[in-house]
């Protein structure tokens, strides 16, 4: 297998050699460029044709977010943001995704100094997982029924209406998750729970930036909120969420995490926690991710009566969390990403 050919932009020099150090030791990765601003990383990528790019967000003579746009103008790329863990630097690293980056990792100079064994596998892993030409199409999106039919539940034919819809995504989240609720009405007439990997910093800007794209109300969620109509809750960055059951009300949970849980929130307890609150009458939809969260939580689901779409590996910017779900057996149905606003729509008509 070839090695992921890899060009580092950041303009501060130790940053550059500290991030080369820790990607050369995954023998599957070789740095075959440096660039200390935007410009000179827009050049050397056209110039080298890089597999992914690593790239700091503030550098003279051309930032990353334009550098990143004009990457995607003339020769699309997967990139890879450093985001300070500020307020300032979520809006910053979201207008970066917005520009065609496929995802971000946060930069701690603390982390990078040391001789932190989990910050460089993360990084060698998402370096390695966003490897693949951006727009790439690996196949044709399928609207196929991917589980077997199970008695008395919408699979055999009858109109399926919710009481919730949960969502979780991964890598290339952001994107996907605009594009889907963009296309729902303000009276969407089912109440929506979104859960995005995200650090905690980042979810409040994120909810505000879907709430003043989309017809549809967005905030972030805080424990005991009501789960309404026309109203889509973000799960905090750092907590799981799920939600519990008040006779004909649904109410959000925030849920204490466990050793040895990655994902903070995670959807496979969102899903579950859904299963358990309103069995039968949840649709699950999960989005492009890398990993598997999201599979045991989709399969609990559907056992009990509930539904679960994947989003088609066409339109994934990383085919794993989706695929992990359809491996599972738990996926009533593929859908492209282009099609998932419209299909919501359709419930229950």
């Amino acid at each position: 297998m070839p090695k992921v050919r890899v060009l580092v932009v950041d303009d501060s020099g130790f940053f550059r050699r500290r991030i080369r150090e820790l990607l050369t030791a995954d023998p599957d990765i070789e740095v075959i460029g440096e660039a200390a601003d935007g410009r000179e990383a827009v050049s050397q990528v056209c110039a080298l044709h890089p597999d992914v790019v690593t790239m700091d967000i503030e550098m003279p003579v051309l930032d990353g977010i334009s550098a990143v746009r004009e990457i995607m103008r003339r020769q699309p790329t997967p990139v890879l943001m450093f985001s300070s863990l500020t307020v300032e630097g979520a809006r910053a690293t979201l207008d970066a995704l917005d520009a065609g980056a496929v995802d971000f990792l946060p930069k701690r100079f603390s982390d990078l100094a040391s001789d932190s064994n989990t910050a460089q596998l993360r990084l060698q892993q998402r370096v390695k997982g966003v490897a693949r030409p951006v727009g790439s199409s690996r196949r044709a999106a399928a609207d196929v029924v991917e589980a077997p039919p199970m008695r008395g539940t919408a699979r055999d034919g009858r109109q399926f209406r919710p009481q919730a819809v949960v969502i979780g995504a991964s890598t290339g989240g952001p994107v996907a998750l605009q594009k889907v609720l963009a296309g729902l009405p303000a009276e969407f007439p089912y109440p929506v729970l979104l859960v995005q990997h995200m650090p905690a910093n980042f979810t409040s800007a994120f909810a505000q930036r879907l709430d003043g794209l989309c017809a549809l109300r967005v905030r972030e969620a805080a424990d005991g909120d009501a789960l309404v109509a026309g109203e889509a809750l973000l799960a905090p960055g750092g907590q799981h969420i799920g939600m519990v059951s008040r006779g004909d009300r649904l109410s959000v949970k925030l849920l204490p995490s466990k050793p040895g849980q990655f994902y903070k929130p995670s959807v496979d307890i969102a899903l579950a926690s859904a299963a358990d609150a309103c069995a039968g009458k949840v649709l699950g939809v999960v989005l492009t991710g890398m990993g598997s969260d999201g599979a045991e939580g989709a399969r609990r689901l559907r056992q009990g009566g509930g539904m679960v779409w994947a989003q088609d590996e066409a339109s994934c910017v990383i085919y794993g969390m989706p695929r992990a779900v359809v491996q599972a057996g738990a996926a009533d149905r593929v859908i492209a990403l282009t099609d998932i606003g419209a299909a919501l729509q359709r419930l229950g008509r």
